[in-house]
């Protein structure tokens, strides 16, 4: 599957986690998997970040260690795991996110990015509520893709029930 997606998106070479690429090769390879999937991109970059969350959380534990919940685990994006990130990879070209704090149950993040992947940074909160034990609602009444200055992302979490 691999190879043909590196086929579709007309791109050749190796990728690991320790390397730096051109947006264009992600948005080259996310949308040859949505074509071979028949699933929107949107959904696939979701997808893509919650299912990186587990793997992050294995390799860097000490941005996680510090916190019981998602809401202060998200909270320390632009100050602490971003700087960590543009060391690892200079020239990292991260998003800015603004806060609007309500309480450790929910808070609003104003997301800006010229790579407009605010699906992604939805599956990435989705993962690290799952890391932490809870669930959470993502609402999100402005979209940069859809004109907006900034994608804002209503998050509410709440403590995953264990029925069963």
């Amino acid at each position: 599957m691999w190879d043909d997606l590196l086929e579709e998106a007309r791109l050749d070479g190796a990728y690991t986690s320790l390397g730096n690429y051109a947006d264009a090769d992600f948005v080259a390879l996310v949308n040859a998997a949505s074509k071979a999937l028949a699933l929107p991109t949107g959904d696939l970059q979701r997808w893509f970040g919650k299912s990186a969350m587990p793997s992050l959380a294995r390799l860097y534990p000490e941005f996680f260690e510090k916190h019981t919940r998602t809401s202060g685990f998200v909270l320390t994006l632009n100050d602490i795991i971003h700087p960590e990130v543009r060391k690892l990879y200079p020239g990292a070209d991260v998003p800015n996110f603004r806060f609007d704090v309500e309480s450790d149950t929910k808070i609003t993040m104003g997301y800006e990015s010229a790579r407009k992947m605010c699906s992604f940074a939805e599956g990435l909160i989705e993962g690290a509520a799952a890391h932490f034990g809870e669930q959470v609602v993502i609402e999100q009444p402005t979209c940069m893709k859809h004109g907006a200055e900034e994608c804002l992302l209503v998050c509410s979490f709440a403590r995953a029930s264990h029925d069963g």
